[in-house]
């Protein structure tokens, strides 16, 4: 219904080059809290960050259901750190410049981020603020040809080594969400500062708190038009929502996977762990949720492949696909025993990566608050066009 030949093809292709290129790193990134430069090479040489973008800027125009494969086989690879700095990079920081960028700026940064030869981080969240994104006090004054930044970013992924920030600030303080606007900055620019933030889990990214210092913005680097840019964020965060809830449910069917092999081959009072009713019964159980999220998943990917606003189902996808992803991999641990708590096998890893599922993006608790505004107050959200 949703995958081709050709698609099947690319997934084959891509789990490849992820065991050949990725995998034999991993542990290595995983300890150093850093991934080699190399590999953004290796993806943009293979076309992988430019799956959606357009052919003019060198990319593939491929259809969503592409991404939907590269997230999946991302997962496969346990590191969620990994995965989300190449997630991040390629569908939030590019999603702004693509959808509000014009020629310049899609020249000089999207093109280049296609091939690999820059990587980018989208700044929002703050310190006093998290999820709060209307609340941000980060600034942005007009004087002359620039902008001037000042304030701090935090859980920015791939803040420490990217080359470029694509971030949010308040042009107009008073009007709130109405005054703000979002800029790409290149990382040289003076007053940019950075501070590498030790994680529970997805440690081979570099996730940073960002500082800004007087920072001067060419006028020409503000991305669509002044006082906008909470509607560009809003939009692009049903992409995040359902890109964090099939990065869920295929994290969730690998645990699985792991799981039923290990079940198979553990032996425990004469007869394998896949033998005893207990067991059997909980992985009918959360087989069956994972099933469930996963085609949720697939339905709201096509809806939004076909241009259509899904706040509401994307937000939901996150919510509950996150939520499930983390009680699965809580009981595929507890299924291990002993050797689930052992750093020599996947789940302990997989266990503290999956934590931040129902935190990041937009924590739990927010997603509930945006479902019951639309489901009792009939609240409607609505695109935001660039001009």
């Amino acid at each position: 219904m949703y995958f081709t030949e050709e698609h099947d093809a690319f997934r084959n292709s891509f789990r490849d080059f992820l065991q050949k290129e990725v995998v034999p790193h991993i542990d290595k990134w995983e300890k150093n809290g850093e991934i080699e430069r190399f590999i953004w090479k290796k993806f943009g040489d293979m076309g992988y960050f430019g799956i959606n973008y357009s052919e003019n800027y060198g990319g593939l125009g491929l259809d969503l259901f592409y991404t939907v494969i590269f997230l999946e086989e991302l997962q496969k690879v346990n590191s969620g750190g990994f995965a989300a700095a190449m997630w991040a990079h390629v569908y939030l920081a590019m999603t702004h410049l693509d959808k509000e960028g014009d020629e310049f700026i899609k020249n000089k940064y999207l093109t280049p981020s296609i091939n690999g030869d820059k990587i980018g981080c989208l700044c929002i969240s703050e310190p006093s603020g998290g999820s709060d994104v209307a609340g941000m006090k980060t600034t942005a004054v007009h004087n002359g040809d620039h902008y001037i930044i000042n304030g701090s970013k935090t859980f920015i992924t791939n803040g420490v080594l990217s080359d470029y920030l694509v971030v949010a600030a308040k042009t107009n303080p008073e009007l709130k969400s109405k005054g703000m606007s979002i800029f790409v900055i290149d990382r040289n620019t003076h007053g940019i500062t950075a501070t590498k933030l030790n994680k529970l889990g997805w440690k081979a990214s570099d996730t940073g708190e960002i500082g800004f210092n007087n920072v001067k913005v060419p006028v020409e680097n503000i991305l669509g038009e002044e006082g906008k840019g909470f509607g560009y964020i809003m939009q692009h965060f049903a992409l995040e929502r359902l890109i964090m809830g099939i990065n869920a449910h295929a994290r969730a069917e690998y645990a699985l996977d792991y799981t039923l092999n290990y079940m198979a081959e553990r032996h425990a009072f004469g007869k394998t762990l896949n033998k005893y009713q207990a067991l059997r019964h909980k992985i009918a159980e959360m087989t069956s949720e994972v099933e469930m999220c996963k085609e949720f998943n697939y339905t709201v990917a096509k809806r939004l492949n076909e241009k259509q606003y899904v706040v509401k189902e994307s937000t939901m996808s996150k919510l509950l696909s996150t939520k499930i992803a983390d009680e699965v991999i809580y009981n595929c641990l507890q299924f291990l025993g002993g050797y689930g708590y052992m750093e020599d096998y996947p789940l302990a890893r997989m266990f503290r990566d999956s934590r931040l599922g129902p935190i990041g993006g937009g924590t739990s608790e927010i997603l509930k608050e945006i479902i019951a505004k639309i489901v009792i107050d009939k609240k409607v959200y609505k695109p935001t066009t660039k001009h």
